[in-house]
């Protein structure tokens, strides 16, 4: 949704968050780096303020700051944070400990990792209220329970009985989120909110946030990498790199009109913001595709799951079909839960179906074993979702990318080096990569670094586990791109696995939509997305960010859905 300007304070109100001047750096072992290059914005009351740009911009510095929680080798250099009319830059922790959670208040990124493991989420909740006077004991207590429900979680009373692990990634966002408005306070950073989050679940966090500021006139800046949220949730958009900002304004304005080359390639990057489409493909050159040939097929799997000591089974996939013709994409889409993982896993043949079929280039998997199975992963590859967790850190790049090889037949080490320095040049690597490891590498050079140890091998299918979705705008589009040009050149066939529409849109051919395990849609990107058959492919599209956007500029774009 946008806001209306009725929605936007006047010029004459004082505002919130007031920062001017603002420098950060960083201490290292070459002494201090800055991070945030004296930066001024402000927020207003009940405003939406959006603080976009990619790793290493500093929105997640410049947040920080504001609340006063740098990590220790951070350092505030200069500039002014007014909060109220007030200067807090510079303040002890003792004293912003009485404004946290009571004028300003933080929603953190991972929800996984911000609440404490050991006390139930009641207990927590209940903190923030004993910490600032406001109540205590069972008071306090059964103002957390007000609250869980508040922020939409169901059977509040239980809930607070719970430990965060048992709670879903979504009910703990909206725990955190009530810890945030327990106090009413006049300033929310939401700090990539979302960005852990499935699509349905995103789009409901960022309605229950937008609910909140309507009702208590609370302030947001809302840090984020994506567009297509900024796009849709704020009333102004700024736009940092480098710890610059490149521009700032209302942001039907910078949509319209954005000044800066760098905001122009964030929109024409952002696959939620643009249009593009992809058709299906020529038949690439290295292969020459026939009529009906069909690399995978898979035919009413089924794979349950033992639920040990509980006795009984667990159905994660169940009578799911599908067929991927040489050379295209198909795509896997659903929420965590939904079985995707758990189908590409039985492709792959890491495990055997329950009942079903599933063949690969001809074989039937179920037949597979020991030195055919083993041959058979040179066919097909995985790249993984996380390029910062799949790298072995103490390895070389070249060792990485040879790997595979030493799996397998025993060739010359001149040969394999020839190999591995061929495949780090087709996936767009220097070669003095070759010598680095991981952590030297950005994670979009990482991605291509797992691209490339997948390639070596020659494969006919590569499966990309969210491959792109751990990466900035700008980054996971040069991937993409990347992606597409192998396919055209060595004529391979994707299973691309993803929860996000958008990127599936622009990258696949044909798509199947599982929920719950079951197949809900399945067919052509243009018609699953144009005219999808069920409400819970509808509820995925209504979910993606940018309509915005869309609606202003690129009508009809995801086609009749809605």
């Amino acid at each position: 949704m946008t806001y209306s300007t009725a929605d936007l304070p006047g010029e004459a109100v004082a505002p919130v968050l007031d920062v001017s001047g603002l420098r950060i750096a960083y201490r290292d072992r070459n002494g201090l780096r800055t991070a945030v290059h004296g930066i001024d914005f402000k927020v207003n009351p009940g405003e939406v303020v959006a603080l976009v740009g990619e790793s290493g911009s500093g929105k997640t510095s410049t947040a920080q700051a504001i609340i006063g929680l740098l990590p220790q080798n951070g350092h505030f250099q200069s500039g002014n944070i007014r909060l109220n009319g007030q200067d807090i830059a510079g303040w002890p922790q003792r004293r912003l400990d009485a404004i946290r959670g009571a004028i300003i208040s933080l929603v953190p990124q991972d929800p996984g990792n911000s609440l404490n493991p050991v006390k139930t989420i009641g207990k927590q909740v209940a903190e923030i209220l004993a910490i600032h006077g406001g109540a205590s004991g069972p008071v306090a207590y059964a103002q957390a329970i007000e609250l869980l429900e508040r922020v939409g979680l169901n059977q509040p009373r239980l809930r607070a009985q719970q430990y965060p692990h048992e709670l879903s990634g979504g009910m703990k966002q909206r725990v955190l989120i009530a810890i945030a408005i327990a106090l009413k306070p006049s300033l929310i950073i939401a700090d990539e909110p979302t960005s852990a989050l499935d699509v349905t679940v995103q789009k409901h966090i960022l309605d229950l946030i937008d609910d909140l500021r309507r009702e208590y006139g609370t302030a947001v800046l809302l840090v984020t990498h994506d567009l297509g949220v900024a796009a849709d949730r704020s009333d102004r958009i700024i736009v940092l790199k480098h710890g610059r900002i490149q521009e700032q304004g209302r942001t039907t304005d910078i949509l319209r009109n954005p000044q800066s080359a760098y905001t122009r390639q964030l929109l024409a990057d952002a696959p939620s913001l643009n249009a593009r489409s992809r058709a299906i493909p020529a038949t690439p050159q290295p292969v020459a595709a026939q009529s009906g040939d069909d690399v995978i097929i898979v035919e009413g799997l089924i794979q349950d799951f033992g639920l040990g000591g509980k006795g009984g089974n667990f159905r994660a996939v169940d009578d799911v079909s599908f067929r991927v013709r040489r050379g295209t994409t198909h795509a896997l889409v659903g929420e965590s839960g939904s079985g995707k993982t758990t189908t590409i896993r039985t492709v792959a043949a890491f495990q055997k179906p329950t009942a079903g079929k599933v063949i690969v280039d001809g074989l039937d998997l179920s037949s597979l074993k020991g030195e055919t199975l083993r041959l058979f992963r040179k066919k097909i590859q995985l790249v993984y979702q996380n390029p910062f967790g799949s790298l072995d850190p103490r390895q070389t790049i070249a060792s990485i990318v040879e790997e595979p090889l030493l799996n397998f037949d025993p060739l010359p080490k001149a040969w394999r080096a020839e190999q591995v320095a061929a495949t780090i040049e087709r996936v767009g690597l220097p070669l003095d990569v070759l010598q680095r490891r991981p952590q030297a590498l950005s994670g979009g050079q990482r991605q291509r670094v797992a691209i490339a140890r997948a390639l070596v091998l020659d494969p006919q299918i590569l499966v990309l586990d969210e491959a792109v979705s751990a990466l900035d705008v700008t980054v996971q589009a040069q991937i993409l791109a990347l992606l597409d040009q192998l396919q055209r050149e060595l004529g391979l066939t994707y299973l691309f696995v993803s929860h996000d529409l958008a990127v599936v849109k622009q990258i696949s051919d044909t798509v199947s939509v599982l929920n719950g395990g079951k197949l809900v849609d399945s067919g052509s990107v243009e018609d699953v997305l144009g005219h999808p058959r069920s409400a819970y492919t509808r509820e995925l599209i209504d979910a993606i960010p940018g309509k915005t956007f869309q609606r202003l500029f690129q009508p009809n774009s995801f086609g009749n859905a809605g």
